[in-house]
This record gives structure tokens, C-alpha cells and sequence, in this order.
């Protein structure tokens, strides 16, 4: 009698959903609007992309059956590999790269083996910098518009990057790229940086697949404050053994 009875309910319910809709002249619209809906699109447009249609064979018996494992996303061939450099309290004058006076013949090589873009513009400040540079949004737009401990509860100042925000890493690693981040991140809440998390703000929850660096504004660069992902890490070395923050940084990125 339950079971029955839910299921009258079920259609009392349908009946009256569709009821709805033609007595108020939508149905026809609903129909179309599903019909009209856009395909999943496998080509990196759609993400997160859409999961891979089966292209095994169902018989009868296993005997009769294609097995057909879905691949995981892979970056199409020849992508490029994406390095990605942000430097506090540099002007964009300075590198030699850009004809500045302090020579930078690395990243030199690197521009002339590539693109180089003169449009950017910094905020004067570490965090909305860097949210704006992942996002290629305002700073505002991502919730980043003054540094993360000055974070407020009004739109645009919490510090608190919205989820339609997606980061360049989020998009590469959608589109099968493993995405590393190294060094100074300062771009999760304040009262999220804690052995305990929430974890989902951390550069591991925004698209990296790796994180070592600090996640505070600054840290000493002898006796630094390390994190493996979401995990404290020693440093490997003491400072009278040559240690410094920077290189150790650099090290990490390398390998």
C-alpha cells in the first residue's frame, strides 16, 4: 500500500508539473529548450570536459564483450609547456628582457623563443596581482581587491576567489596539462591557512597538482615555512649548510 501509494503521489506530482506548464504555455518552450541544448564539445572548449562515450561492444557473454577503458585527459599534441613567473617588488623596467638595466639572460631566451606582452597591469599589490594574472580578470572580479589579511566581508574585498573564477592552472589541468605552483602564494583566506584547512583555497584546490612554498604574505628566507601541498615541511638543509628559500624554490620547480 506505501509503495503505492508514493507512487500515485509521483504522478499527482507530474501530472501536476505538466499541468503547470501547459496551462501557463511553457511546455512546448521547455521541450524546445532541451532540444535545442548545446552537445557536450570534446574539443577543450567544454569544461570540465565531458565524460568519454563507451566504444567497447555489449554482447551477449564476456566472451562476446570489447572491454573499453576511459582515457584520461590529455593536452592535444604539440601544447606547449606554460612557465608562468611573478616577482614582488620588480618593475617592469628593470629585467633586461624589457630593456631594463639588470640582466636577466634566461628569461631572455625564453622571450625570444616566444611572445612577449607589455599590457599587464599590477595592482601595486601581491595578492590581487596574482589573482588577476591566474584569472585575466579585475581583481575585484575574483574577490582579491586589497591583500588577504585585509580581507572584508563586502563584495569583491573578502578575499574569497568565487568558483565561476576559474584559474589559468584550472583550465590546464582540464585540458590534461600537470600544473605545479612554487613559492609565495598568499591567495587563501586568512583563516583558512592552517594545518587543519579547509584545503579547498590552497593553490592544490585551484587547479595545481603541486604546491611547495609558503602561503603568507612573507617568510623568513633562512628558517622558512614550508608546505608540501597541504603538509608542513622541514626545510632540507640549515642555512650554515647553504640553505636559502630562493633556491631551494627553484630547485623544487626544476625537478
Amino acid at each position: 500500500m506505501r509503495s503505492r501509494f508514493l507512487l500515485s503521489m509521483a504522478l499527482v506530482a507530474v501530472g501536476s508539473l505538466f499541468g503547470w506548464l501547459a496551462a501557463s504555455g511553457r511546455l512546448a518552450e521547455a521541450f524546445a529548450q532541451v532540444k535545442k541544448a548545446d552537445p557536450p564539445q570534446p574539443d577543450g572548449t567544454q569544461l570540465p570536459k565531458p565524460d568519454p562515450e563507451f566504444k567497447g561492444k555489449i554482447g551477449e557473454t564476456y566472451q562476446d564483450s570489447t572491454a573499453s577503458f576511459p582515457l584520461p585527459v590529455k593536452a592535444a599534441k604539440g601544447s606547449p609547456n606554460v612557465l608562468l613567473i611573478l616577482l614582488d617588488d620588480v618593475g617592469f623596467g628593470m629585467c633586461s628582457t624589457f630593456g631594463g638595466p639588470v640582466p636577466t639572460p634566461h628569461m631572455d631566451k625564453l622571450a625570444d623563443n616566444g611572445l612577449k606582452y607589455n599590457r599587464f597591469h599590477t595592482t601595486a599589490l601581491c595578492s590581487p596581482t596574482r589573482g588577476a594574472l591566474l584569472c585575466g580578470r579585475n581583481h575585484h572580479s575574483c574577490s582579491t581587491g586589497v591583500i588577504i589579511e585585509m580581507g572584508t566581508g563586502f563584495p569583491g574585498y573578502s578575499g574569497i576567489m568565487p568558483k565561476s573564477t576559474a584559474l589559468v592552472s584550472q583550465t590546464l589541468r582540464d585540458n590534461g596539462y600537470a600544473t605545479g605552483m612554487f613559492g609565495k602564494w598568499h591567495n587563501t583566506p586568512e583563516p583558512d591557512i592552517s594545518p587543519a584547512g579547509p584545503f579547498d583555497r590552497w593553490p592544490t584546490g585551484l587547479g595545481f597538482d603541486y604546491f611547495y612554498g609558503f602561503n603568507q604574505g612573507e617568510t623568513h628566507q633562512y628558517y622558512p615555512t614550508i608546505y608540501r601541498n597541504t603538509t608542513w615541511t622541514p626545510q632540507p638543509k640549515s642555512p650554515e649548510q647553504g640553505y636559502h628559500f630562493t633556491a631551494d624554490m627553484t630547485d623544487e620547480a626544476i625537478a
